[in-house]
């Protein structure tokens, strides 16, 4: 597709460019003065910036591309293959995110040694810090980097190699200077940016010839029962998608499954931010404002510009005209369409379409390099190759890793095809992980060999079935969702075998866990009544108690609350303004006990 940038556009995308490393250096001035401020900010984050954080990091360049794929391939509910986890997000804010700031941890790969003791402890933290900040992060951010090369393809005619060079180019150079620091407040104005270019994209999107409106689009859909069904937020157009779009994910998938921002108990760059707020309610705060944003406000531009595309761009054949020379054909899929879409935006906004995906790339990229180098230095380099280093030292090896980082994941992106197929590989790599990473700080029996086996059998199982299932067994092909299935009990069995059956963590450790986080449930009762007979205490009273009960009813109540806030959305969008009300109200009353059950109730248990 032939786009011709005006004076007007470039302009928007050179200040974008300029602003963001102007905030990113001169923000992040301190950040090479110690580890903790390159990596956590100093300890000193309030939530505001890192909740903006957190909600501009998810807004990677590759999610509206996504999203396209999931409407046009499967329909709006497609998109509950990420809106289920939600409520792991949910458990996150009210049950973890304070066990988490507590830990006072650089990472959350430091957890091992402060959970598990021995050697086995020391392994996991090694190789989950070299596995997930290398290979993990390098995948994450190749499929950021794959939807980079897809619109400056179909918008800038840019060819592959020129997109992920000058991604690389702008994006390492920012990371390097600023620190976690200088991401956090290039964050803020990238998520203005980023919001403000996709709120614009959906607007010209309807107002697309071949679309007519918003009263266009409706009418479009209205025409026939599958097309009025692609629109509905639960309009699954048969038993098998109700089940595997979404029953298995609402049911299975939040609780078992690892992926990085919706991590069981948090995880990965989530906790990395709750670690660098200044106080446990800041990083409550941080991780509630992130899940309402994510999952209840920002979805719907992206998904009025995918039902959009659909017109315009009703198959492949229209795809592959539109694109024309701008991509190699395999590249060209479902999920183009979204940065097809923008090329038709006017001079000037298209600017500032291209600038807000730009935005987006950054935000995220740097997040991933930032936190990737992170666990690199601290619980790799510094851990294991060389333990005496100086804080300045380390900062430096960090900026080492982090070009490294880069130029992996920009090497790898050149090979892959679309973001959905990315995404469903991340998956199913933890599959049946996530059920220990909740448990884990509520019950002592969880070992480091239950981790071990846990990260092992999942792999193992994803690489068997995404590899070589279908070429050993061809007349035995399993749907993605069964394989999932499997995955996750055979998981599972295993590492709950190894708990039970694998060598405990010594008393020693689990007294100090107990001492500095001070975990709630019935899970650390062996523990304690072991302390007790032995005369040691383990309670203390600066540590309070966070109870379990009203943390799930504050996180279940929360899942209704934003649940019902995205549905109504769509139903204002539809102009069914009654049933919009109606959702909007049921979302006030959740949310009022959300609070009660979350905040107000363990207030008053505590003041007693």
């Amino acid at each position: 597709m032939d786009v011709h940038l005006t004076i007007l556009d470039w302009c928007i995308i050179g200040a974008t460019f300029v602003l963001t490393m102007l905030i990113g250096i001169f923000t992040g001035l301190s950040a090479g003065r110690s580890k903790s401020d390159f990596f956590v900010g100093g300890r000193s984050m309030p939530w505001y910036l890192l909740g903006f954080s957190m909600v501009a990091t998810t807004f990677s360049t590759d999610t509206p591309n996504l999203v396209t794929n999931f409407v046009r391939v499967s329909g709006v509910c497609g998109n509950w293959c990420w809106w289920a986890m939600l409520p792991s997000g949910m458990l996150t804010v009210f049950l973890y995110a304070k066990l988490w700031h507590r830990s006072k941890a650089l990472t959350d790969v430091e957890f091992y040694e402060l959970r598990y003791s021995g050697k086995a402890a020391a392994f996991l933290r090694g190789f989950r810090a070299v596995y997930l900040g290398f290979f993990f992060n390098v995948m994450v951010m190749a499929s950021v980097t794959l939807a980079a090369i897809k619109i400056g393809g179909a918008i800038l005619g840019l060819t592959p190699l020129q997109c992920v060079l000058g991604a690389m180019i702008v994006t390492t150079v920012f990371s390097c200077a600023g620190g976690l620091r200088g991401v956090l407040f290039s964050d803020f104005f990238l998520f203005i940016v980023a919001t403000t270019g996709a709120v614009a994209a959906a607007y010209f999107a309807v107002k697309q010839p071949e679309v007519g409106g918003l009263s266009g689009l409706i009418a479009h859909f209205s025409s026939s029962d599958a097309l009025l069904k692609k629109t509905e937020v639960f309009g699954f157009q048969s038993a098998t998608d109700r089940i595997e779009l979404f029953l298995i994910p609402i049911t299975i998938v939040w609780w078992s499954v690892w992926y990085s921002g919706a991590e069981p108990g948090g995880g990965g760059f989530i906790v990395q931010r709750m670690l660098a707020a200044k106080s446990e309610k800041h990083a409550v705060g941080a991780t509630l404002f992130f899940n309402v944003a994510h999952y209840a406000i920002r979805p719907w531009p992206w998904i009025v510009v995918a039902l959009a595309s659909i017109i315009v761009f009703p198959d492949k054949a229209s795809l592959i005209r539109a694109a024309g020379n701008a991509l190699p054909p395999d590249q060209i899929a479902d999920d183009v369409a979204y940065s097809l879409m923008l090329a038709k935006m006017p001079a000037g906004w298209i600017g500032l379409a291209v600038a807000s995906l730009a935005a987006a790339y950054v935000s995220t990229i740097s997040t991933q390099l930032n936190w990737g180098a992170s666990y690199l230095v601290n619980d790799f380099y510094a851990r294991f190759l060389a333990p005496r280093s100086s804080e300045k030292s380390q900062v430096w090896a960090g900026r080492v890793f982090t070009v490294l980082l880069m130029i992996v994941s920009g090497t790898v992106a050149l090979g892959l095809e679309n973001a959905l197929s990315t995404f469903q590989i991340l998956l199913s790599i933890g599959a049946g992980t996530g059920l220990l990473f909740l448990l884990r700080w509520f019950w002592w029996r969880i070992n480091a060999a239950a981790e071990i086996t846990a990260m092992t059998v999942s792999f193992l199982l994803a690489v068997y079935f995404n590899i070589f299932h279908a070429k050993l067994f061809p007349d035995l092909a399993f749907s993605p969702s069964v394989n999932m299935i499997v995955s996750v009990f055979l998981t599972m069995i295993c590492w709950l075998a190894a708990a039970f059956f694998g060598p405990e963590t010594d008393k020693e450790q689990l007294y100090r866990f107990c001492r500095k986080i001070n975990p709630a449930g019935a899970g650390w009762n062996a523990v304690r009544r072991r302390a007790a007979a032995e005369g040691v205490k383990l309670d203390d009273e600066s540590v309070r108690r966070e109870p379990l009960l009203p943390g799930i009813a504050a996180a279940f109540s929360g899942c209704v609350a934003i649940y019902a806030v995205l549905y109504g959305t769509g139903e204002f969008i539809y102009r069914r303004t009654g049933e919009g009300f109606v959702s909007l109200a049921v979302g006030a009353v959740a949310a009022a006990l959300s609070w009660y059950s979350g905040v107000a109730l363990p207030r008053r248990k505590a003041a007693r």
